[in-house]
């Protein structure tokens, strides 16, 4: 009888764990990030998918063609076109919906995008659920450029589009909490490794991703001396140098 007794207790501990298991699994408080190469992101957060400046059809460094992704919404930084307007617009011919600043989304309209988000710098809109704002960044073009946070209940991630080191960055750190941001590396026209690793120090993420790097020639900056300069700078934030196609979770 104790034996018996005790073999069930067993199998309950054992039901226990595995129903724990489960539930961690799919509770849904994993955020994915997935690079698709240049400054193009599948983000993944309380279960919508959102691809920001998502660049696919010329990329050389796109993993993936432009009919294997899809996202529940798609943000564009700003118009130049290694940022992906146009991909973004297909996309949301086909489902996604389509939010950037106030321009942009007007265009996106003129080319028979229906329901287009046009925003600006400020606060946020809530979209399918999440929280997205845009945020200033130094960059050119005849719109405005931006950088852009969403947040969600499993957190927030910030995409600085292109832009020039800005001391701002830390009043994002400071509102939004981001547990990752995404930073361009490559120099020329934005910042360079020095600079990005002081946006990281001000932003104070869990994990830095680099990005806008290798693409061309003149893209000289280098993720491992950005990751050799976040460790002194901004020892407490993980830098993740993802392969296209790589991601990660957390």
């Amino acid at each position: 009888m104790t034996h018996s007794h005790g073999s069930g207790i067993n199998r309950l501990s054992l039901n226990a764990i595995f129903i724990l298991h489960l539930y961690l699994s799919y509770s849904g408080d994993i955020m994915k990030v997935r690079f698709l190469g240049h400054a193009a992101f599948e983000v993944t957060l309380d279960g919508k998918k959102v691809l920001v400046d998502p660049w696919i059809k010329g990329n050389p460094k796109s993993p993936v063609k432009l009919g294997e992704v899809s996202a529940d919404i798609v943000i564009v930084t700003h118009e130049h076109g290694d940022h992906g307007f146009d991909d973004a617009v297909e996309m949301a011919k086909k489902g996604a919906t389509f939010v950037s600043l106030f321009e942009l989304a007007n265009k996106a309209g003129e080319k028979g995008v229906k329901g287009a988000v046009g925003m600006n710098i400020g606060g946020p809109a809530l979209i399918k659920g999440l929280k997205i704002l845009f945020t200033q960044a130094f960059h050119s073009g005849t719109a405005n450029p931006s950088g852009v946070v969403v947040i969600g209940k499993e957190g927030s991630f910030y995409h600085a589009g292109d832009t020039g080191l800005f001391g701002d960055m830390k009043l994002i750190g400071s509102l939004y909490h981001p547990k990752v941001a995404m930073v361009p590396i490559g120099s020329h026209f934005t910042m360079d490794p020095v600079q990005a690793s002081y946006a990281v120090k001000f932003l104070n993420p869990e994990v830095a991703v680099p990005m806008h790097y290798g693409t061309f020639p003149v893209l000289t900056g280098k993720p491992e001396r950005f990751k050799e300069l976040v460790a002194k700078r901004a020892p407490e934030t993980k830098v993740r140098i993802l392969e296209p196609g790589e991601s990660f979770e957390l």
